[in-house]
């Protein structure tokens, strides 16, 4: 499908969310995060992302992301949200994308998650490509290891395994860092027509992370055929309580100053 460019400026880059969430859709907290982030060139993933957006991009650049963790209690509306059924480990493929309303976010390729019910739920709810897969995540001291092998919709065989070691806090996250995990907003289609539903949780408490091993086929799964080399940023968050709210009725108003980019004082 054609890009159409954004009709306004993006919203700036930030820590915190530039909204507020009135209709809680969804509660759930993200665990134990590993962040992996590869740059490609926005022409490369422009097809892969949804009418309505284009690719989001720092100094020309723009990403892909594989980000394994542990979703806890995922909850509808403001009930409690579920022990069992709304805890599992999840890996997910994800780009990043900004719509005419300048609104950025994140458009997932591939969420790879071990219940089945949530991944239904996902699939025929929201249209998001949830699959079901055999998950793991081990933690011993200070080294994490995520594991996924898909069961269905495939393709079967589709797996990750990965190992980092967490390291020191940071204090300072760099512009990359800030692009790369302060996205407020989720980008995709439903029936047809473009969907955002935006989010808010506390500031990110990062740290970096050196990767140990990587083993994974998801990439090549999710639409890159080639070989993406050494990921160019490893982040570790212990993570965040997340609330996602509903399709906003009309566009934020949003206040843009100049983006700082990279090397600016």
């Amino acid at each position: 499908m054609p890009q159409t460019p954004p009709a306004t400026e993006p919203e700036p880059i930030s820590a915190d969310p530039p909204h507020r969430t009135d209709r809680t859709l969804l509660t759930q907290s993200w665990l134990d995060l590993a962040f992996l982030h590869w740059p490609v060139e926005p022409a490369e993933v422009a097809p892969l992302l949804p009418g309505g957006t284009v690719p989001d991009t720092l100094d020309g650049v723009t990403y892909v992301g594989l980000v394994a963790f542990r979703m806890h209690r995922v909850g509808w509306f403001r009930l409690p949200g579920l022990p069992y059924l709304g805890s599992f480990p999840e890996t997910n493929v994800r780009l990043y994308s900004v719509d005419g309303h300048g609104r950025r976010g994140v458009v997932f390729r591939s969420l790879d998650a071990s219940r089945l019910l949530p991944v239904a739920v996902g699939r025929w709810a929201f249209r998001l490509p949830y699959v079901w897969s055999r998950m793991s995540v081990r933690n011993d001291g200070t080294t994490l290891t995520y594991s996924s092998r898909r069961r269905w919709p495939g393709p079967r065989g589709a797996h990750s395994a990965i190992s980092v070691d967490v390291g020191e806090r940071v204090d300072e996250p760099t512009p990359l860092e800030h692009f790369l995990t302060a996205r407020w907003g989720m980008h995709s289609s439903f029936r047809g027509r473009p969907l955002y539903l935006p989010n808010t949780h506390p500031r990110w408490p990062l740290h970096r992370a050196r990767l140990v091993s990587l083993d994974e086929s998801l990439l090549t799964a999710a639409g890159f055929p080639r070989p993406l080399g050494e990921p160019v940023s490893v982040l570790y968050s212990p993570g965040v309580p997340v609330r996602f709210g509903g399709p906003p009725r009309r566009p934020y108003d949003i206040t843009v100053p100049r983006q700082r980019r990279a090397g600016d004082s």
